[in-house]
Parts: C-alpha cells; structure tokens; sequence
C-alpha cells in the first residue's frame, strides 16, 4: 500500500498545520488532477477558514517537497496529483478536460527505439495525448 501524501509529509519533514493535514487529505483521496481551484473548492467544504491563497502555498510546497507533481496541459489550468503513482502517460479531452491515465508498452518500446536510434539512453519522457470523444456507433 502506498503512502497518503501526509505520511509522505511526516517522512519528509514537512510541518503539517491542521490546514495543510486537510489538502493533504483532500488531494490524497482525489481520483483526478484537481487544480487549485478545484482542490479549494473541496477544501472549503471541509475547513470555509481555509484561503486561496493557502491552498497555493499548500500546493507549491507540496511541489517542492516531491510530493506532488505538476502537470501542465495545454489550454488548461495547472493540475496536481501524488507524484509516487508510477509511471503513466496521459489521454486528455480537450473538451470535457477528462484526463485518462494510461500505460501502453508499445508505446514505451517505441520511445526506447527511438532514443536507441539517435544514440541516447532513456531517463525519462512525459507523453500527454490531446483528443475528443467519438461516438461509438452503439450511442
């Protein structure tokens, strides 16, 4: 079983205030990459004392920490989520913003090829795949 990120915060030495124990919390048991807005909205329901502004600080130090990790999709706000989930790549609906994780090892061996092919050994990639739903002929 992995870590919650407030056990990651306890491990890492990072103080964890009541307002931070329930972002932590909040971000831990979220099944998507909330932003900040997203992430303070759910915070407030919790804890209305908590501010924007702390969520943005929470946030970044969580960031710094190796906590979280940031994702930047294009067209959209900055998104979050626990940085120890493994490796994975992402399927994003540029209408919706629905955000599909996914791993696929014909991918990873292409990239592996690819990297071969002009001499580099592999350390690391992010792929973000950008599309709309199509309707299947069932709907």
């Amino acid at each position: 079983m992995s870590e919650t990120i407030e056990e990651k915060c306890l491990s890492k030495g990072v103080k964890l205030t009541d307002q931070r124990r329930i972002i932590a919390k909040v971000m831990s048991d979220s099944t998507d990459h909330p932003d900040v807005d997203d992430l303070y909205q759910r915070v407030s329901k919790i804890d209305p004392k908590i501010s924007i502004a702390t969520v943005y600080r929470t946030v970044k130090l969580f960031e710094e920490s190796g906590i979280l990790t940031k994702h930047e999709f294009k067209g959209g706000k900055a998104r979050y989520e626990e940085l120890n989930e493994g490796h994975h790549d992402h399927l994003i609906d540029v209408k919706t913003g629905e955000i599909i994780e996914f791993v696929d090892e014909e991918i990873e061996k292409l990239q592996k090829k690819v990297a071969d092919k002009y001499g580099y050994k592999l350390v690391d990639h992010k792929l973000e795949l950008y599309g709309v739903k199509v309707k299947s002929k069932d709907e």
